[in-house]
């Protein structure tokens, strides 16, 4: 059988391999795992986010709608400086009286 290496050769041979070795390994990571075993991956890691919570809905309520006054359709009676509406039905021009203070009515005409 043919020799293969010298004697001499095997401690330089295993020399290069180590420094081979060293030069390619990566730096060691500086924190604590959590025990002195070996460390084994059993697939990828789930990170769940805090849950968000929002406040109540922001509504903005439209600003109050101011009806006007409503408008008298009717007929009525005007007397001098008081308008008042007819408590019954009466022909245009024709005479009617607005209440006014205690008992007192003021007499105008229909319109």
């Amino acid at each position: 059988m043919r020799k293969l290496l010298s004697r001499s050769a095997v401690p330089l041979l295993a020399l290069a391999a180590g420094l081979g070795v060293m030069a390619a390994s990566s730096p060691a990571h500086a924190w604590w795992h959590g025990y002195y075993g070996p460390r084994v991956f059993f697939g990828p890691s789930v990170v769940f986010a805090p849950p968000v919570v929002l406040g109540p809905p922001v509504v903005y309520a439209p600003p109050p709608v101011y009806a006007p006054a409503p408008v008298y359709a009717g007929q009525g009676c005007y007397a001098g400086a008081y308008v008042c509406p007819l408590e019954r039905a009466t022909p245009a021009g024709g005479s009617c009286s607005c209440p006014v203070t205690g008992n007192t009515r003021v007499y105008g005409s229909a319109r």
